[in-house]
């Protein structure tokens, strides 16, 4: 994610002011959504190959639920002020740290996973923000941490990305792998990923901190039925069209088409299930080369696993 390094984003995170002259204000706000635990295969499919999404991703697409809903706040708070404010918001689309913003806001802490971890809610909360060009009363930031000494987060995580000193080695965490990655998974990772085919939530599945938050977030983020659970013979021969028009209103889109299928083969070759053979012989002749030679590394695992 190089983008990062940017010195001009770098600048902006470090002053808002130079994304928008007029801010006096940040509001800080978080959407909860549901930390659905991982559901056993349906009856009689016991034999489906089925792979993990990130459960965030389950519902619509939480850029297009926050962007109404933060569109609709800003018409409120000019409504109570009684004229223009100048405004812009972000929900993990700009230069902004969003963490650290709601931490300094008294949303919470940053935890060992690095997620921010409500007190309530856990970590299963998604960020967005508004800068205003008025003065708000700033609410106390949150100052304590309650992690302690546990390391739940840090022992889970498959690739080791998570490290002693709360940051993490993006380049090993299966969330960037399945959806920030745009080239091949590099080959050690692979059998590391696991059966996740976008996102991950093992840090935060194992989080003492989440075994009180709501079984129910917001009802804009409820599942989609296909979703929790693709079955991932039937994904790998998704077209194009056919994967725009499942993934449209989802987050799942980021990964794009091409990234969606290596996604799905890596999780195919790691299920070793000799019935995804046929599906990952056929996606040897797709168009995209990056899934032709991550189908390819598939069928040696399944081949390995059954000489």
């Amino acid at each position: 994610m190089g983008y990062l390094a940017d010195e001009s984003s770098r600048s902006k995170r470090a002053d808002p002011r130079l994304i928008m002259a007029e801010c006096k204000s940040i509001l800080v706000l978080a959407l909860p959504y549901s930390p659905h635990p991982f559901a056993p295969l349906p009856k009689g499919k016991e034999k489906d190959v089925q792979g993990e999404v990130a459960s965030y991703a389950w519902g619509e697409d939480y850029h297009s639920v926050f962007s109404k809903r933060l569109q609709t706040l800003v018409e409120f708070i000019e409504g109570q002020v009684g004229h223009p404010v100048s405004n812009r918001w972000y929900t993990d689309t700009g230069p902004i740290l969003e963490r650290d913003l709601a931490q300094r806001a008294g949303l919470g802490w940053i935890g060992k996973n690095t997620c921010l971890i409500h007190p309530r809610h856990g970590s299963y909360v998604l960020l967005a923000e508004i800068l205003l060009g008025i003065e708000l009363e700033p609410d106390p930031p949150f100052r304590t941490d309650h992690c302690g000494t546990c390391t739940r987060c840090i022992e889970a995580c498959p690739t080791q990305c998570i490290l002693p000193d709360r940051t993490i080695d993006a380049g090993r965490c299966i969330s960037y792998l399945t959806i920030e990655l745009k080239d091949d998974i590099p080959t050690l990772l692979r059998p590391l990923v696991g059966n996740w085919v976008f996102g991950c939530d093992i840090c935060q599945t194992v989080c003492p901190w989440n075994r009180f938050a709501p079984s129910d977030g917001d009802p804009a983020l409820a599942p989609h039925e296909s979703l929790p659970h693709p079955n991932l013979i039937h994904e790998l021969e998704l077209t194009s069209q056919e994967f725009n028009r499942k993934f449209r209103n989802s987050a799942v889109k980021r990964s794009k088409h091409r990234g969606y299928l290596r996604n799905v083969a890596v999780a195919l070759g790691n299920s070793r299930n000799p019935a995804a053979v046929p599906a990952l012989q056929k996606a040897l002749d797709n168009p995209e080369p990056m899934v032709r030679k991550h189908a390819a590394w598939a069928l040696d695992q399944i081949e390995m696993d059954h000489r």
